[in-house]
């Protein structure tokens, strides 16, 4: 019953935030007197907080309608060229000349771990100006009605398998956190079938390889508890009235939960100095707080089949490193892979999937050529500066475009 008393609890503070929220107009109002004074502005700032801590998050937008390309401005328009009830296959569409060669293929697999594919907008924008961009956008598993079946880590390998196919030969094919595991499987399954749109690369990015090594909070969760425990403690079932019904989910309010409680001091000076940047009239920085927060904040269930599955593979039994993870009725033979090209990144304060665990990749993919090989490990970023932030922006994102145009198919 705890998802139906979150429900309840979000309905019922309802009245409570519409009205915070009308009264922070007030006292913001340059008509108001009070909007100029101390006072009349802690009163507002305290409004807004309110208001913003008891908010749901809805899904945000990519918001990128263009990017520069060869020095000049290019329209960008998000279109859907592929979808299935859990994910659909977003297209940047840039407006480019006809004449102009075409860029690689670049298809970006965001996590499915609680937060939406927005959570790679910076990662997006980068790549951009250089390369021709796709990202899966996962579907919150509560708006997904029971009907529409079911959805585990084997579908979501056929999933990458399927867009790769939309995609075409010589793709590249980028795993940012969760998502290393089965896009590191879906090359195999392709490799060991000779599937004939296999892509030219894969970079994997801050992923749970091997998490034996180095192992995160995160991991040690995962090795305290047998996947009973995880069954019975966190898979609730979706309540009236959201279209997933009664489907069993891990919900991401619980996510979230988690991942803030690893950094709560650093959250709660976060907003404390959010509050001090409404009194004090910077707007600058407060906006700076609402971006990070309207992303951070929003997040999304994942199907009951799709979270224990994983959990169990990845994180317990380790079965992808030790050559035992299997995609239906078929082990993911890693050594299988000849000829796709692997870049591996890391960050070196990544506190979710620690040093050496994406690394862990060149071990497992014995029969890659030394010379289609590449791992970097970016010094002074945690897990989120690996794929956003200034960093990312410098010296990470330069190096995926150089790696794909290296190992890329030529095209016109």
């Amino acid at each position: 019953m705890f998802y139906q008393l979150y429900e309840m609890n979000h309905a019922a503070v309802a009245p409570f935030r519409a009205a915070a929220d009308a009264m922070k107009f007030f006292y913001k109002n340059p008509l108001n007197p009070l909007s100029q004074t101390e006072l009349g502005r802690s009163i507002s700032a305290s409004l807004e907080l309110f208001e913003r801590v008891t908010r749901r998050y809805g899904k945000p937008e990519f918001g990128l309608p263009q990017t520069v390309v060869d020095g000049q401005p290019v329209a960008v328009t998000e279109e859907i060229i592929w979808a299935k009830p859990f994910c659909n296959l977003l297209h940047f569409r840039r407006d480019l000349p006809a004449s102009r060669p075409a860029d690689e293929k670049i298809l970006i697999v965001a996590p499915m771990s609680g937060h939406y594919a927005t959570l790679l907008r910076g990662t997006v924008e980068a790549l951009l100006p250089h390369a021709d961009v796709y990202i899966t956008d996962w579907i919150d598993a509560r708006m997904v009605p029971v009907g529409e079946g079911s959805f585990d880590l084997d579908d979501y390998i056929d999933y990458l398998i399927e867009m790769l196919a939309v995609l075409g030969p010589g793709a590249h094919v980028v795993g940012v956190c969760q998502p290393s595991v089965p896009v590191l499987a879906a090359v195999a399954v392709m490799e060991d079938s000779k599937d004939p749109a296999l892509p030219a690369t894969m970079a994997l990015m801050g992923g749970p390889i091997d998490t034996r090594i180095n192992p995160t909070a995160v991991n040690q969760l995962a090795q305290e508890h047998p996947l009973e425990w995880f069954r019975d403690n966190v898979i609730m079932t979706v309540p009236w009235p959201q279209p997933g019904v009664m489907r069993h989910v891990y919900p991401g309010f619980l996510q979230l939960s988690g991942f803030m409680s690893m950094n709560l001091d650093r959250h709660l000076t976060a907003h404390q100095e959010f509050f001090q940047h409404l009194v004090k009239n910077d707007g600058e920085s407060a906006e700076r707080h609402r971006d990070f927060y309207d992303e951070y904040l929003a997040v999304m269930d994942l199907t009951e089949e799709f979270y224990l599955q994983t959990v169990d593979t990845v994180f317990i039994k380790h079965a992808l490193p030790k050559g035992e993870m299997m995609h239906r009725e078929t082990r993911v033979d890693t050594t299988a892979i000849r000829n796709v090209a692997l870049l591996t990144i890391e960050g070196e304060n990544d506190d979710i999937s620690g040093l050496g665990q994406t690394k862990a990749a060149h071990t497992i993919c014995t029969n890659i050529p030394d010379e289609k090989r590449m791992h970097y490990m970016q010094p002074d970023v945690g897990h989120y500066g690996v794929f956003n932030g200034s960093r990312f922006r410098r010296e990470i994102a330069p190096r995926i475009i150089e790696f794909t145009r290296r190992h890329g198919v030529s095209r016109t």
